[in-house]
């Protein structure tokens, strides 16, 4: 993980991060709440996904990630009301090969977990832009 302040909410990042580099559905789940909403991109149709088991169908994904890098290239947070939005380049293994992608990802928190993730692909491993 490169370029992530430290912050509480750089903190919580690197937590979200760690939790996918090991695969831990189950604590990852544990970042948000269980009404959670959140907006899938990586599809190239928007997906939603409301509640813990929508979400944990969503991160099923992350069982095939193997080797990920991530540099934050724009952050920005806010503490009234806890937000984040930030853009990532990322590099992982996939079943595939390597993929580069870039992300767009902002949280809006309640009670120090996450009720709203906007989850986008800026740019898709095939190069093509969102």
């Amino acid at each position: 993980m490169k370029n992530v302040p430290d912050s509480p909410l750089g903190k919580m990042y690197k937590e979200h991060i760690q939790c996918i580099l090991d695969k831990n559905i189950d604590a990852l789940l544990d970042q948000y709440t269980d009404d959670a909403l959140l907006i899938s991109s990586f599809m190239k149709t928007p997906i939603i996904y409301k509640g813990r088991e929508q979400l944990k169908e969503h991160m099923q994904g992350i069982l095939g990630i193997d080797g990920l890098e991530t540099e934050i290239i724009f952050w920005a947070e806010t503490q009234d009301p806890p937000t984040l939005m930030i853009t990532e380049q990322i590099t992982m293994q996939t079943k595939d090969g390597e993929a580069r992608m870039r992300f767009a990802d902002s949280w809006v928190l309640r009670d120090g977990k996450i009720a709203i993730h906007f989850a986008g692909m800026v740019q898709h491993p095939d190069g093509s832009l969102a």
